[in-house]
C-alpha cells in the first residue's frame, strides 16, 4: 500500500527541485495562483488569451502585473518580422522588472530568431525563446544567450511526445546543452499528464509549465491506491445515481 508523507501531503512538491509555473491565460485563476507558495511563476502566450476571450493585450498584461510583481511571469511577442519583434520586446519588458519577453525560436517563415535574442539578451531583456523543439535549435539558442541576462528555453515536450518519440532522454540533452549558458534555464513545455513534473525534474529541467488542470492533479502525488480505488468506485456510484440510470 503506498501512503503519503506528512511533508507530500502538505506540500506535493517538497523534494522536487523543479520551479512550477502555470500556464494560462484566466485572469481569475493567475490572481488565485498567484498567492499560492507552490507556484513560482506564470507563462501565457497569444493562443491561451484568445481562448480566454482576452480583446486588449496590454489591459490584460497590466492588470495581471497589478498583483503579479514578485514572479516571473512571460508574455509574448505576436510580430513576424524582426524589427517589428524586437519593437515589441523592447515594449513588452518595460512593463516589469519580472517580465520576461517570449520569442518565437523562428518566425512563420521558418526564419531564425538568433539574432534577435542575442541583441535582447546583451541589452538586458529577459527573454524566455519559445516554440523549441530539436537539439539544433537549443544549441543555436543557447549559443546566443551566453553572458546574457536571466533567460529560458521553453522546449515542446509535451508536442514532442505527441509525435510518438520519447521526450525525456531528449530533454537530458536539451539540459546538457543549455548548461553552456549558465544564465539560461531549461522549462518543460507542455506537459500532458503530472508524470511529466516528476520526468522533467529527473531530467534536471528547471522550470516546467502545467496548466490548471494538471497543478489541480499535483495534490495526488503518493496518495494511497486503495483509496483512490475506492474514489473512483463512488464517483462511478454517485453519477450513475445522480444521472437518474435504470435498468
Amino acid at each position: 500500500m503506498t501512503t503519503t508523507s506528512p511533508a507530500a501531503a502538505a506540500d506535493p512538491t517538497a523534494g522536487l527541485r523543479i520551479k512550477l509555473f502555470a500556464d494560462g491565460a484566466n485572469k481569475e485563476s493567475i490572481l488565485k495562483l498567484a498567492a499560492d507558495p507552490t507556484i513560482s511563476g506564470f507563462t501565457t502566450n497569444p493562443t491561451l488569451m484568445r481562448g480566454s476571450g482576452v480583446t486588449d493585450y496590454v489591459a490584460f498584461a497590466h492588470e495581471i502585473l497589478a498583483t503579479v510583481t514578485d514572479k516571473p511571469i512571460s508574455f509574448e511577442v505576436f510580430a513576424d518580422e524582426p524589427d517589428d519583434m524586437y519593437r515589441q520586446a523592447k515594449e513588452i519588458a518595460s512593463w516589469g522588472r519580472n517580465v520576461f519577453v517570449k520569442i518565437p525560436v523562428t518566425n512563420t517563415g521558418r526564419a531564425s530568431s538568433a539574432d534577435l535574442v542575442r541583441r535582447l539578451t546583451h541589452e538586458g531583456v529577459q527573454v524566455n525563446v519559445t516554440a523549441v523543439f530539436t537539439l539544433d535549435q537549443v544549441r543555436e539558442i543557447t549559443n546566443v544567450l551566453k553572458g546574457g541576462a536571466p533567460s529560458v528555453i521553453s522546449v515542446f515536450a509535451g508536442r514532442i511526445a505527441d509525435t510518438g518519440r520519447d521526450p525525456v532522454p531528449h530533454m537530458v540533452e536539451c539540459v546538457k546543452i543549455a548548461s553552456a549558458a549558465p544564465t539560461a534555464e531549461m522549462l518543460w513545455a507542455s506537459p500532458r499528464e503530472v508524470l511529466n513534473l516528476y520526468q522533467a525534474n529527473d531530467a534536471g529541467c528547471h522550470i516546467i509549465t502545467m496548466t490548471p488542470d494538471l497543478l489541480a492533479k499535483v495534490a495526488l502525488r503518493n496518495k494511497d491506491l486503495d483509496e483512490y480505488s475506492q474514489d473512483t468506485v463512488k464517483m462511478f456510484f454517485g453519477d450513475a445515481q445522480r444521472a437518474g440510470y435504470s435498468l
